[in-house]
Formats: C-alpha cells, structure tokens, sequence
C-alpha cells in the first residue's frame, strides 16, 4: 500500500510538470490552432537565464520572479516579431515555423551556454514529510501546489477579468471580436506571453529533477503533447486533468509492470497520443468537432 501511494505521489508531481507545458500549449493552440513545437526550447532557454540570474548572486525567489517576467516579454516578442508575419498563412506554415525555432532556440541555447550539464537549485527543501505513514518529498508537493495555483490563477484571470474574456473571445471568434473592439492581435501576443510564462514554470520545476541542459524539455515536450491531446487541446482543464492522470499512470506502469523501464516511458506516451487520437480525436473533455452538411 506504501508503494502504491509514493508512486501515486510521484506520478502528480511529474504529471504537475507535463500538465504546466500542456496548458502552455493548450493555450497557444486555442488562439491560433497550431501546435507550438518550440514550447519545451523556449522553456529550456528561459531556465538557462534563470541560472544565470542565479549565478551572478540574484537571490533565488527574485531570480525565479525575473524569470516568469522575461519569458513572458519573450513570448510577446516572438508573437509579434516572428509569428504575426505568418498568422495569415496556412497553419503548415506555423507548424513549421514553431519547428524552426525549436531547432533555433536550441543551437542559441548550446552556443551560449555550452551543451554541459548544469546543476539547478530547487525551489523547495530537499526533506521529506509523512503523510498518512507515506514519505513524500517537499520536491513532490510543491510541484503538485505550483501547478494547482497555476491554473487556479489562470481560471479567475479568465473568467473575472477583462484582459481574460478578451483573449477567450478573440479565441473563439476574432472576427467578431475585433467588432466589439477587441485588439486581436495583441490577444494572441498576450497568450503566447502566458504560454511561455507556463512553460518557464515548467523548466523551473523539472530543471533541479533531470539537470539543467540544452536538451532538457525535449522528453517533456513529448509527454506534454500527450497530456494535452489525452486531456483535449481546446481544453485547458483537459490539459490539468490529461497531465496529471499521464503521470500517474505512467509512474504505475513502471512500477507494477517489469517490461516498462524508463526507456519505454516515452514510448507509452507516444501510444496514448496514437490511442486517443483513434479513438477519441477530441480528448476527453476536448469539444468534439461538428460541421452542418
């Protein structure tokens, strides 16, 4: 029983990780219906500056503070300097781009930084805690706290605030939106700023687990595209619920199942996407597609 619980435990914190780059996606994909391929390499740039914040002796709370705010400036900037040239053109176009920029991103990130291996501080004791006789790391809680916060905020800051419903409405239907007078193209900058303010969050959090490097988000990348097809990729509670039930379940399965080793990880990732897009295209609490003949 001891057993099943720490990796229960273990799979909601990786599933809180996979679940904050899943929302990031979820979010862009929303406003522009493409995949962002180059979210995880944004992530990964945005946690280098972070540790080299850290290492020019920026306190660690502040560090992580100027982090979010860069990442999110940085998203603004690449929606307006790079995508928005292309946002009329046909989503392949996007797609390709977002491919272009993970493959950028990355050789910038290398010839910075260099390819070496970093260590990264955590943001949270290195101790553990029982819970009910189970010991669970202050690492696994706070990642699971975070990402819970994350979307709480994100939830009041969509539904209560004005900036929130314009985002949401030029999603929806930006013709009519610019109509109402909503500036749509700085809606569609406003959510990318939020995406890559997710997804620094995200390399924040897993950075002190796998090691800082320039390939860091490329796995999680893979495990969050899954988590946010299995959840529903119009649907940001999807991306929550989608997150955290891969974790989970994949943290059982190399627990319980001898044949699934951390190599084969990835590969049931892989096989979800393929299930649910044969089975259920729209993820599971994803709007099914309807069309009038």
């Amino acid at each position: 029983m001891q057993e099943l619980a720490q990796a229960v435990v273990g799979g909601l914190a990786s599933g809180g990780i996979y679940a904050s780059l899943a929302l990031a996606i979820v979010l862009i994909y929303r406003s522009t219906g493409v995949v962002n391929f180059a979210q995880g390499e944004m992530a990964t740039f945005t946690t280098f500056v972070c540790w080299s914040l850290l290492h020019h002796d920026v306190s660690k709370w502040l560090a992580f503070g100027l982090t979010l705010a860069i990442a999110f400036a940085g998203g603004v900037a690449l929606e307006r300097t790079i995508v928005r040239p292309v946002e009329q053109a046909s989503p392949a176009v996007v797609v390709i781009l977002t491919i272009g920029l993970l493959v950028g991103l990355n050789g910038l990130t290398t010839a910075i930084w260099s390819a070496e291996v970093k260590e990264f501080p955590s943001a949270f004791p290195e101790r553990s805690v029982e819970v009910a006789g189970v010991p669970v790391s202050w690492q696994d809680i706070g990642i699971v706290g975070v990402t819970l916060v994350a979307v709480a905020a994100l939830a009041v800051f969509f539904r209560y605030t004005k900036l929130g419903l314009g985002l949401r409405a030029a999603a929806v239907n930006p013709e009519a939106s610019r109509l109402v007078g909503v500036r749509v193209g700085w809606m569609l900058a406003l959510g990318w700023g939020l995406a890559a303010t997710l997804g620094a969050l995200s390399g924040i959090l897993i950075a002190p687990i796998v090691s800082l490097e320039p390939t860091m988000m490329q796995g999680v990348l893979l495990y969050a595209l899954a988590a946010a097809v299995l959840g529903g990729l119009d649907s940001p509670v999807g991306a929550v619920v989608g997150g955290l039930a891969l974790g989970v379940g994949i943290n059982l399965l190399g627990t319980y199942v001898d044949a699934v080793d951390a190599n084969l990880e990835l590969a049931v990732a892989l096989l979800v996407i393929l299930a649910v897009l044969l089975v259920r295209p729209s993820g599971l609490l994803g709007r099914p597609a309807v069309s009038r003949v």
